[in-house]
């Protein structure tokens, strides 16, 4: 009996030892085979350790394909920690090649990390430092590449483009607003170590990183360029507040140019204060546009029927009584008898009132809401405004009055552009746009792609072509005098708005703006100029702003490549204005036969003989009277 009970013992703790041999090569099996991988990644990440190395990001380029937002290669320090055997020399030459404290260097160097980066005194260090550093051949030191971001350009585009932190993070503007974009994948050198932090003999592995996308701009690098430079020319000769401008395309919405003064240099942002560095001013700025907005009014007018331009007279005595409220003409005096078309041509604001009073509220502020004023664009760029307008509920006879002539109510300059361009391209309002694509910058695979979208029809063609007339007149009879062309069709309006502030009209503080378009019978780019508070000079957008775009749309004549216009209309010229005259193409011909022609010229001649042999500058050009051509004589 006893026997059998130790048999049945010995057979059971023998039944238990091999169900215990079974679960464990059970949970051995399970170990190696079903549970390998993740246990093996699991041992890996406690010996891999990570050199990060940065990626580059994507680029911006002009629509003609310019760098303005570029990358440099330059090296940043790493150290680890349980790698240096001599850490008080490795932190006293370190902190004598960075120039700052040992104290500093000592943090980084004594810290309990696998890898530590020194940050910031170690970061986008110049290939001159790094080599200095190099040399030391410390264990544990190491230099790793990475980019720098790179303004080839400086301040131009500075507030649409923004900047980066020194992360290669988008920090405002495009930047910012495409970061996910252009941000690109880090790349590392993966090494294995022991539980010291000592490397391994494991052999290491090169992860190369992807740089970021490239954004390609609807922006011209040249017409950029002018209107850069004559805004910093308009700043420094006014001495002005501010100065911004827009040029776009109105067949499609496409910004050809945009700037805001005072600008900033993004690779230098922290010595700019915050406001400078976010307030662009042509899309962020909201103020009384003046007599540019009459345009609206305009397009209303003739959209509406309520007005024949030709035939329609307004008698302008200096002022008219509104609900008791005196609203003045620009002109002592007033311009008295005249057509709607010397109207406009003229900016009477009396005759701006009486075109509102024609339409009425409700059809005038139907015109301003079609146009786009009183919300945002949608244009890619941060911080653009709504603009001010009035309830419908809270005009008045004296809001209708004043909005008619583009007072008492707040706009942007991208509203403007873009409302203006809807006006003279057929009557098709379009949404602006910056960023023409987005591509992979190996192989020019495009990942995004913006193209023209149309908001709204808000006028006829036909009402159109009446705005593009009328406003040609403008600058050839009328107050934008000073934007003629000689030999192109330009048209365009000028305003001079008053600047509030708390409420109240600030006296001889203006903003002086022109918008104007060319050529006038097929408008390829409108020109909206803005200058806030110029001193010493008579305040009207005509003497300031006109002459400004006039200087842009010259180099847009040539950057678009636009022909002479067959017909133009005759500028109808002051006694101040430079007249001009074209030079005649008279080679070939006896010098004594064609001095008639040439009499509003100053010649230099050079060689001898009678017969004309060349002429400079070349035939077909104007030139100011009594400007200087050379001529070239021979037999």
């Amino acid at each position: 009996m006893f026997n059998k009970n130790i048999h049945t013992r010995i057979k059971i703790i023998l039944l238990i030892i091999i169900i215990c041999f079974i679960l464990i090569i059970g949970k051995v099996f399970y170990i190696q085979v079903i549970d390998y991988n993740k246990l093996n990644n699991l041992a890996n990440n406690l010996w891999s350790r990570n050199l990060i190395i940065g990626a580059n990001r994507g680029r911006i380029l002009t629509s003609d394909n310019v760098v303005v937002a570029d990358n440099l290669t330059t090296v940043s320090l790493v150290v680890i920690p349980n790698q240096i055997k001599n850490k008080d020399d490795v932190v006293k030459d370190l902190a004598r090649i960075l120039n700052v404290d040992e104290s500093k260097i000592s943090e980084h160097v004594n810290k309990k990390s696998s890898v530590e980066i020194i940050h910031p005194e170690g970061r986008q260090l110049s290939f001159e430092i790094a080599d200095q550093i190099n040399e030391l051949n410390y264990d544990g030191v190491y230099l790793l590449k990475e980019g720098k971001r790179f303004y080839p350009f400086d301040t131009m585009l500075s507030h649409s483009i923004g900047y980066v932190g020194i992360d290669n993070q988008g920090l405002s503007g495009l930047e910012l607003k495409y970061d996910k974009y252009l941000t690109g994948k880090s790349g590392a050198i993966k090494y294995f170590s022991d539980a010291k932090g000592n490397k391994l003999d494991k052999s290491s592995v090169y992860v190369e990183p992807t740089n970021g996308m490239d954004l390609y701009l609807t922006v011209n690098y040249n017409i950029q360029a002018s209107v850069e430079r004559e805004l910093n020319n308009a700043m420094q000769k006014y001495n002005a507040d501010g100065a911004w401008a827009i040029v776009m395309n109105p067949n499609n919405g496409e910004i050809l140019a945009i700037s805001s003064k005072p600008d900033f240099s993004p690779t230098n942002y922290k010595d700019y204060s915050i406001e400078t560095i976010n307030r662009n001013h042509a899309i962020w700025a909201t103020y009384e546009p003046g007599s540019t907005f009459k345009i609206i009014t305009l397009a209303a007018s003739v959209e509406e029927k309520t007005v024949d331009l030709l035939k329609d007279t307004f008698y302008d005595g200096g002022s008219v009584n509104v609900e008791g409220a005196r609203i003045k003409c620009w002109k002592h005096g007033g311009h008295g008898a005249q057509t709607y078309l010397q109207v406009v041509q003229n900016s009477c604001n009396p005759g701006f009132v009486s075109l509102g009073q024609k339409l009425g509220k409700e059809r005038l502020f139907k015109y301003i809401n079609n146009f786009g004023f009183g919300k945002k664009t949608g244009i890619d760029l941060n911080g653009e405004s709504n603009g001010i307008l009035f309830n419908l509920d809270k005009v008045g006879p004296v809001e209708l009055a004043t909005t008619a002539f583009g007072q008492g109510i707040s706009v942007s300059a991208i509203q403007q552009i873009t409302a203006v361009s809807a006006a003279i391209n057929g009557g098709t309002l379009y949404k602006p746009y910056i960023v023409k694509r987005i591509a992979e910058p190996n192989t020019g695979e495009i990942i995004l792609e913006n193209k023209p979208e149309i908001v709204r029809k808000v006028i006829s063609n036909k009402s159109s072509n009446t705005v593009r007339m009328t406003l040609e007149t403008v600058v050839a009879y009328g107050t934008g005098r000073n934007a003629y062309i000689e030999g192109y069709r330009v048209g365009g309006k000028t305003g001079t708005a008053q600047k509030v502030r708390n409420g109240v009209y600030l006296s001889g503080n203006y903003i002086l703006s022109f918008i104007g378009f060319l050529p006038a019978d097929n408008p390829q780019a409108v020109v909206y100029v803005a200058i806030d508070n110029p001193k010493g000079v008579t305040q009207y957008g005509g003497t300031v702003s006109a002459p400004i775009a006039k200087n842009i749309m010259i180099d847009i004549i040539d950057e678009l490549n636009l022909e002479p216009s067959d017909y133009t209309l005759e500028k109808t010229y002051n006694w101040y204005d430079t007249k001009y005259a074209i030079i005649p193409n008279v080679i070939g011909e006896n010098i004594d036969e064609v001095k008639k022609e040439l009499k509003k010229f100053t010649i230099n001649y050079s060689g001898t003989g009678n017969i004309i042999k060349a002429i400079s500058p070349t035939p077909g050009t104007y030139l100011p009277e009594n400007g200087t051509i050379k001529i070239l004589l021979s037999n």
